[in-house]
């Protein structure tokens, strides 16, 4: 019996759709890509020439609707199914695209290059809670033109498990699209087993953008899953309530979903976002708020009502260090998350408003979304009495009789999850004697256990061949005439 949180009566959630039904012809959605606009226009939408307004009617998204997948599988490299969209499953993958990495000994923020990328892929591909990988920071040792590419590029060459990433251009969405059929090995078994999923935003209040829709377009027509990733900003971008924000975003999904759907119906597409609150007083978008968290909740509410996959982005933290804070905001919206039932939570390891990366955090994080992960477990019936059978033995009212039952022996892993050394259980006797050390301390020696015992993944010589061809040449194109070296690992 999985708990649940939910925060919207029925009869809101049906305010919020009849509302957005309503913002999809007034005042419209702002499509600023040319095909999408014309498939629009082909289906029935109402387009201004001058505004690149298009007014949607219901009736394009009750269609869309009905060809959506309701469930689907990323798959990891032996193509196994390792993370199913759909229902109730929830499942973590670290933050993703970026731009600084704390440096564990300095506390400083460095902007990232291909060694930071590296780093978080070796510690994330080692720890089972995070269920898939992702293009956590931009490399900025490449140049702008193949980032999106080259983050992919490694990902694949450093896990095998699925991963999450995405494309800030239509002509990078379409070269790692080429990226996936060539490890694949054609397009047909990229379409098959998709081994990554792609976020695609829009831009609020209510505009799709060229790239945003081309993403859509080019993901749908290649059967690659497309993740829809919109960001109202509550007071900012989007109307202050919160009732108000998950409105437009519901109006910007269905947006993206008739686009997604109008390029190729029955691509599998899903209902994700990262909504935040904007600060009135610092004028920033605190991840780490709870009304951040319940935003998250309410607008997967409304997709669940829908039967619709689900992401969101919680797990985060708005602190500049792994500290109190990144521990409290991280680890409340992470189970916020989880309770919600949301498939994909993304954020985690991340700071500074989802601008900073930490591996140090992603082993902090992991303890906190097993916690989540044992939280929806719920309370299950072990035995056949609930109580009267443990007092069936001689009991001497001292205490410590249970320790000696086998049926503790039994049962006591099942109903408790125990903690890595990350978390301290110890006495302070013993506390001491390790070095005193908080949890950032425990995290630094956890996080080099990891790098020490990575392995890199057996993957097929002729993959790696391929790959490491296709992305030199993405390479030369840029301007750059050989790839950055990648330490541990050098292609043929």
């Amino acid at each position: 019996m999985q708990p649940k949180l939910t925060l919207l009566s029925d009869e809101i959630i049906a305010r919020i759709l009849a509302e957005a039904y309503e913002l999809l012809l007034k005042p419209g959605i702002k499509v600023q890509n040319e095909e999408a606009r014309e498939l629009l226009a082909k289906a029935g939408a109402v387009i201004d020439p001058e505004t690149h307004v298009a007014q949607i009617p219901a009736a394009l998204v009750h269609k869309a609707l009905e060809s959506v997948p309701r469930e689907f599988f990323l798959y990891d490299y032996h193509g196994n199914p390792a993370v199913h969209y759909g229902g109730d499953n929830v499942h973590f993958d670290p933050g993703s695209s970026g731009i600084t990495m704390l440096n564990p000994e300095t506390l400083e923020h460095e902007t990232t290059e291909t060694e930071h990328l590296i780093r978080l892929l070796k510690v994330a591909e080692q720890i089972p809670q995070y269920d898939a990988q992702s293009t956590a920071v931009i490399c900025h040792d490449v140049p702008r033109e193949i980032q999106d590419s080259y983050r992919l590029y490694l990902a694949l060459l450093y896990s095998k498990k699925p991963i999450v990433t995405g494309a800030f251009t239509n002509k990078t969405v379409q070269e790692m699209i080429d990226m996936l059929a060539l490890f694949a090995g054609s397009k047909e078994a990229a379409r098959e087993k998709p081994r990554a999923i792609f976020d695609v935003c829009p831009a609020p209040p209510l505009i799709w953008s060229n790239f945003g829709s081309g993403n859509l377009i080019a993901l749908s027509r290649a059967g690659i899953p497309a993740e829809i990733v919109s960001v109202p900003l509550a007071g900012a971008a989007a109307p202050v309530t919160m009732l108000g924000t998950v409105t437009q975003h519901t109006a910007e999904c269905f947006a993206g979903i008739v686009i997604h759907q109008l390029a190729h119906a029955g691509s599998p597409v899903v209902w994700g976002g990262a909504a935040a609150i904007f600060d009135m007083r610092k004028g920033a978008t605190p991840m780490g708020a709870v009304e951040t968290a319940m935003l998250d909740c309410s607008y997967a509410q409304v997709a669940k009502t829908l039967n619709m996959p689900t992401h969101t982005y919680l797990g985060a933290t708005d602190s500049k260090l792994v500290d109190a804070q990144a521990g409290l905001e991280s680890g409340i919206s992470a189970m916020v998350g989880a309770l919600s039932g949301i498939n994909m939570i993304s954020g985690s390891g991340m700071l500074d408003f989802l601008a900073c990366h930490s591996a140090e955090k992603l082993v902090v994080d992991a303890e906190g979304i097993a916690m989540a992960k044992r939280m929806i477990g719920g309370v299950k019936l072990h035995t056949d009495t609930l109580a009267t059978g443990f007092f069936d033995h001689n009991i001497n009212f001292k205490g410590g009789d249970f320790l000696k039952q086998k049926a503790t022996m039994q049962l006591f892993r099942e109903e408790q999850h125990l903690p890595g050394n990350v978390i301290d259980r110890s006495s302070s006797r013993v506390w001491k004697e390790a070095g005193s050390l908080d949890a950032f301390g425990r995290a630094r020696i956890r996080v080099k256990e990891l790098l020490a015992s990575y392995q890199r993944p057996e993957i097929d010589s002729a993959q790696i061949e391929r790959l490491h061809v296709f992305m030199t040449g993405l390479a030369k194109k840029a301007g750059l005439e050989q790839l950055p070296s990648l330490e541990d690992y050098q292609p043929a």
